[in-house]
């Protein structure tokens, strides 16, 4: 499986406006795949989010958990879908306690810290996303896509909490 298949896939799903045809599809993907250019984690990660765009939460829930369980490289820490989708559930105490076990792992990467701030922001926890936002920008490599996006997440935080601005929103670019 190359990234190129995966694209073709996913661009025919959004045409389609199809989203859990695509799922099951990747869901069966994954089933049957040894080996290729992405790992069967990161298919099972695609599904998960598929999933959720079908409305189908806890079928979403049952790819994250794939995800992890399959242990295969995925920029995004499944956890963090897990959570997203909790909070969909209305089960906003996992949700939390399962960010408290993220946060206290090291060497959480700047793509997870930036889904969890975005979770945090989006179910209305600004406090613990601003918290989020400024660690991972702390943290992260310097110049890269992702810690651009996480900077300006963290700016929009502030701004929507009355923050002044502070040196690292100079680094905006």
């Amino acid at each position: 499986m190359t990234r190129e298949h995966l694209d073709r896939l996913l661009e025919q799903a959004l045409l389609a406006d199809d989203h859990a045809s695509l799922a099951r599809k990747l869901d069966d993907l994954a089933q049957s795949y040894d080996s290729g250019e992405v790992s069967r984690a990161a298919i099972l990660m695609l599904a998960a989010e598929e999933w959720r765009q079908a409305g189908q939460a806890v079928r979403a829930l049952t790819s994250f958990q794939s995800a992890i369980e399959d242990g295969g490289e995925v920029a995004v820490d499944p956890r963090a879908g897990i959570a997203d989708t909790l909070f969909e559930l209305d089960r906003a105490d996992e949700a939390r306690e399962l960010i408290e076990v993220i946060r206290c792992d090291d060497g959480v990467n700047t793509a997870t810290v930036l889904t969890v701030a975005e979770t945090l922001v989006a179910y209305g926890d600004l406090p613990a996303a601003h918290e989020w936002a400024t660690r991972g920008a702390l943290s992260g490599q310097k110049g890269t896509g992702e810690h651009s996006a996480l900077l300006r997440t963290r700016y929009r935080i502030r701004v929507d909490l009355g923050l002044p601005e502070d040196e690292l929103d100079e680094l905006i670019s």
